[in-house]
């Protein structure tokens, strides 16, 4: 029998600390923000507008400065709109 080479994973590098992702659906939104902030990095939304400015809301106390959005309709464009108010907006 052969002898298995073990290889070691490298560690993967932290190149945005503040970036976030949304999963956009028709039903739900699944968002994540980096585990080292949270207990909870991942998270699911509904798709009210209400819903959207928790969203908003819950990447600010988070410290997100960049979101990274995959969605397969149209289903982006309110997300995205609340989003950016959200970031012209100070606190």
């Amino acid at each position: 029998m052969a002898k298995q080479k073990t290889r070691k994973t490298p560690a993967i590098e932290t190149v945005n600390v503040g970036a976030a992702a949304v999963d956009i659906g028709s039903r739900e939104h699944m968002a994540a923000v980096n585990p080292d902030v949270t207990d909870a990095p991942v998270r699911a939304f509904g798709t009210f507008t209400h819903d959207l400015h928790d969203l908003a809301v819950w990447f600010r106390s988070h410290g997100v400065t960049s979101v990274a959005m995959e969605s397969k309709g149209v289903y982006w464009i309110p997300a995205y709109e609340i989003l950016e108010q959200l970031a012209s907006r100070s606190f």
